[in-house]
């Protein structure tokens, strides 16, 4: 009998592989080790769970370890795997009370990523938090309730009672800060608002959501200052000052008084694990893999939020961990080693935002300095149109900026921000950027028209017109 397939990381990366290894191969044995309790959980929902938008913390399963076992995995949760031995073909498991070696035929590394808080002093404060994975979830929103409110349910068999306890004994906030004006930063700003908390952001740089570019940051921020949020730009922040609990942050230019503070300024790869072996890590400090997910060791392969993929514009390895590309690798791998290869897929940073009511999006090269790095020469124009015929109710102003390689006019980046459906527009452009379509292309697409979705000239067909007039 062969050594299984084994997957360290039991969430999105490894339990699609996982998944996909026993569709293909139901007669082939897998089995996946996941330190924590929690298992293959959607993160980008935990702040709409700590608004109140979502009610249970199981509302954000994708797949539970019941349905896992149905499947044919044998999943080992509260397992974390401690040593990879390429040579021997073992890994070194903690769990259960007991420490063993566990053989295996492939290994899959689906590790995922870590909240970063360095370099900011009294992490280690009560109140302090990240929002990484649903035991911070639970614990924030615990926090947020009156004590003996009953904000998260505990009789669920894989919430940290212990954790969500101790910050449900405690007053609640009426003044937090939130250091990092990224994904987190603008999502947790609404859920804090939305308790109706004095919220604080704080941002290294000029700009929320940088990697959006300028027009579309500029008219978050606006939106956010309208919705109350205190914003503090430019603003380095140092400490999170207090005793036991954090009582104010302080930053270059001052101190902020609050009761609860949220990191959210990055997260880098896990891949302490394979620091001893031969395993070769790329120019991000994530895995470097092959177009199938495969990295320079014979049968381990990486995929998720510690991994590189191709970027779909440079095609250079890239690290961008979102929620698709660790489910389409790990998919993509669980067939390749059931013995049909599929390719992980190139990314394109495709991502998407909700700013209370505004929605933005994001795709491929949109700094200048990055694509002039890649070898383009970048042309970028911006422009404003409506997201519906004008004489149609809930018609709202959508800005597309859109960018293009001067020579070749080929599109390699766009953003879009607005009220109205805007965000699901950045899938256009997706779809033209993967298929290397140029800006006149771009403008000839023939996109749907009718008054309630869309005018005659789509905006992004607006945006394509005016920046080929600008190549041209």
């Amino acid at each position: 009998m062969s050594d299984p397939f084994v997957v360290v990381g039991g969430d999105a990366a490894g339990l699609s592989a996982a998944s996909k290894f026993t569709r293909e191969n139901p007669d082939g044995d897998v089995v996946v080790f996941e330190k924590g309790r929690w298992v293959s959980y959607a993160h980008c929902g935990t702040p709409y769970y700590v608004k109140g938008e979502v009610d249970r913390l199981t509302d954000l399963l994708s797949l539970s370890p019941e349905e896992a076992t149905e499947r044919g995995i044998d999943l080992r949760r509260e397992h974390e795997v401690v040593a990879v031995d390429t040579e021997a073909e073992t890994v070194t498991v903690e769990g259960g009370g007991e420490r063993f070696e566990q053989p295996y035929g492939d290994l899959l590394v689906a590790t995922g990523a870590h909240a970063v808080t360095d370099p900011i002093d009294g992490f280690d404060r009560d109140m302090a938090f990240t929002m990484h994975g649903l035991d911070s979830a639970a614990a924030i929103r615990a926090a947020l309730a009156d004590p003996g409110e009953a904000a998260v349910d505990t009789s669920i068999e894989y919430v940290d009672t212990d954790l969500v306890d101790h910050y449900a004994a405690i007053e609640p906030p009426e003044r937090v800060a939130i250091v990092g004006g990224g994904y987190v930063g603008v999502e947790m700003a609404e859920a804090f608002r939305a308790h109706g908390l004095e919220t604080h952001v704080f941002q290294r740089g000029a700009h929320l959501l940088s990697p959006f570019g300028d027009a579309v940051c500029e008219r978050v921020a606006d939106h956010l200052r309208e919705q109350g949020v205190h914003l503090h730009l430019n603003t380095a922040v140092e400490e999170l000052a207090g005793g036991d609990r954090v009582e104010a942050v302080v930053h270059d230019g001052g101190r902020v008084s609050v009761e609860l503070a949220l990191v959210g300024i990055g997260v880098a790869p896990n891949t302490e694990l394979l620091a001893e072996t031969p395993v070769e890590l790329g120019e991000s400090g994530a895995v470097a893999v092959d177009d199938y997910g495969r990295t320079n060791v014979d049968g381990v392969y990486a995929a998720g939020d510690c991994a590189e993929d191709d970027h779909a514009v440079t095609g250079e390895p890239a690290w961008v961990p979102l929620g698709l590309t660790a489910n389409r690798a790990g998919r993509a791998i669980g067939q390749t080693v059931a013995g049909d290869p599929e390719p992980v897929g190139e990314v394109a940073g495709t991502a998407v935002v909700k700013a209370f009511e505004l929605e933005a999006g994001r795709v491929g090269l949109i700094d200048h300095e990055d694509a002039r790095a890649a070898g383009f020469d970048p042309v970028t124009e911006t422009v404003t149109a409506g997201s519906r015929s004008g004489y149609y109710p809930g018609n709202e102003a959508t800005t597309v900026s859109l960018t293009a390689d001067r020579e070749s006019g080929r599109v390699i980046g766009g953003a879009i921000v607005g009220k109205d459906r805007a965000a699901v527009r950045i899938d256009t452009l997706a779809t033209a950027l993967e298929s290397d379509l140029t800006v006149t292309e771009v403008e000839r697409l023939d996109l749907a028209y009718a008054p309630p979705f869309s005018p005659v000239w789509d905006p992004i067909l607006v945006a394509a017109k005016v920046l080929r007039g600008k190549l041209d």
